[in-house]
């Protein structure tokens, strides 16, 4: 299973991210989500809004390059662990991780990342967009593949109408 996410139906609501920090801190404080969301402008005006998360990348950059080993992968839900008691602070997963989906925690300062809710992901009970969703894999692949296919159907009817 994986945490999808459809940047087309996401309106910025931030409501995940104060789900997050709320599940994860036990306060409500977007500083200390696993989840953020950001702003895409475009001339001036806000085109997109898109949601940031850790996407669990099978050749895991953060979890190559910690030099003391605090992260793992989960054997149940596959997510990648940060053990909070080995990390050392040194921010390494983060300069490395090329989504940003790691991040240090401004309380506790060692490195904190999406861990799936232990597989039952608090952003996606809460999102009301359905931006948000927790599927197996190959159905987010099937998604992602419509979605670019569409995508490329409506650059080439633009490239068309402008011959």
């Amino acid at each position: 299973m994986v945490l999808d996410v459809d940047i087309e139906k996401c309106v910025g609501c931030r409501t995940c991210e104060v789900a997050c920090s709320l599940k994860n801190t036990g306060t409500v404080n977007p500083t200390r989500s696993r989840i953020r969301i950001v702003r895409y402008e475009k001339q001036g005006a806000f085109h997109n809004f898109i949601p940031m998360v850790c996407q669990q990348c099978s050749t895991p950059l953060c979890m190559e390059a910690c030099p003391v080993n605090a992260i793992s992968r989960d054997p149940e839900t596959s997510a990648m662990i940060v053990n909070a008691d080995m990390c050392v602070g040194c921010k390494v997963c983060a300069m490395v991780c090329p989504i940003g989906g790691i991040s240090m925690d401004p309380v506790t300062h060692v490195a904190f990342k999406c861990d799936l809710c232990g597989g039952d992901p608090e952003c996606v009970k809460l999102c009301d967009s359905e931006a948000l969703s927790y599927v197996p894999k190959v159905k987010a692949d099937i998604r992602r593949k419509r979605d670019k296919s569409r995508k490329l159907s409506e650059l080439f009817a633009l490239m068309e109408s402008l011959t």
